[in-house]
Parts: C-alpha cells; sequence; structure tokens
C-alpha cells in the first residue's frame, strides 16, 4: 500500500457537529485516481463501523464531492460516487429516521422524494447515471446534502430543528 493510504479497515475519525466542515461544501472531484478510490474504500470502511447506509467523505472531514451509499439487506452492494447529482427526483415523498453519526443520539422524521436518478462518477473514472428508490432514494439525497454543507435537521422547522439540537448537546455531556 502507498504511503500515506489508510488501510481498509481502518479510517478517520468522524466529526463532531458543530464542525464548520460539516456546513462547508465539498469541492468537486476532477478525476478518479487511486487515491480517490482509497478514500471511497475507507469511507465504506467507515459506514459499515457505523453501521449506516451511506456516508460522505466530508463526515470524515475529506472536503472532496464523494459519497457511498449501501442499503442492500445483505450489504457489500456499495455505490461510491464522485460529483453526484440529483436529475429527476419524484413527486411521491417517503418519510424516513434519519440520523448522522456526526450528532449522536438523535434523529428525526424526514420527508423527501421516493426515487431519485443521480448522475455521479463512478470508481472507474465514468459518468453513471442511476435510479435509487426507497432507502437507498433517501441515502443519497442526505449524503448529497451532506456535500453541499447541509444536515438532515435543516429540512426540519426552526423550532424542531433547535429541540434536536439542544438534545444532541444534552446527551454529549
Amino acid at each position: 500500500m502507498p504511503p500515506g493510504l489508510i488501510p481498509p479497515a481502518a479510517h478517520r475519525p468522524l466529526l463532531t457537529w458543530p464542525d464548520k466542515r460539516l456546513r462547508t461544501p465539498a469541492a468537486p472531484v476532477d478525476e478518479i485516481t487511486d487515491e480517490t478510490r482509497a478514500i471511497l474504500t475507507e469511507m465504506i470502511a467507515a459506514m459499515e463501523a457505523m453501521p449506516g447506509v451511506g456516508l460522505a467523505a466530508v463526515q470524515l472531514g475529506i472536503m472532496q464531492r464523494l459519497a457511498v451509499v449501501d442499503a442492500s439487506e445483505d450489504r457489500g452492494q456499495a455505490v461510491r460516487m464522485a460529483n453526484p447529482e440529483v436529475l429527476h427526483a419524484s413527486v411521491q415523498l417517503r418519510e424516513h429516521d434519519e440520523a448522522s453519526p456526526n450528532l449522536p443520539g438523535v434523529w428525526a422524521t424526514i420527508s423527501r422524494p421516493r426515487a431519485v436518478t443521480v448522475r455521479f462518477l463512478n470508481a472507474q473514472g465514468e459518468w453513471e447515471e442511476r435510479d435509487f428508490v426507497g432507502l437507498w432514494a433517501t441515502s443519497v439525497q442526505h449524503q448529497i446534502d451532506h456535500l453541499n454543507g447541509k444536515m438532515y435537521f435543516d429540512h426540519l422547522s426552526r423550532l424542531k430543528r433547535g429541540r434536536l439540537i439542544a438534545k444532541a448537546r444534552k446527551l454529549a455531556r
């Protein structure tokens, strides 16, 4: 393994809210390199360790537009994405309890489009369009929010958001 790269089983620590990087939009990825693929592998290890169904690079303090999602039953089906963007979203919404390891101990029911078509650079450096439905769609949208400097609780009313953050702070003490 080249020097400086983290072995697949290890990963950087997750940022903790209110780290400013969680509110900073990530930089676009110009090309997929071996280093990019190593970061994606590290992200999958972090996602599996949570355990979770998705992770954005910014959650690990890596300010690149990289995300991974795996909402499969058996796992091992992670989709690696650079520069993901939603091209189409269904009108039909789906509610799901969302959380983030960056703000542990709390969650909220968020309503998002039930299905989305996403365009992204895959791990081979090729543009790909893929349809995601259900939990896959929720996770992809959640990760894209992270890449744009948003958290899931930004979808809540000001009152509910305030209560959620206050509860998280209380739990952190």
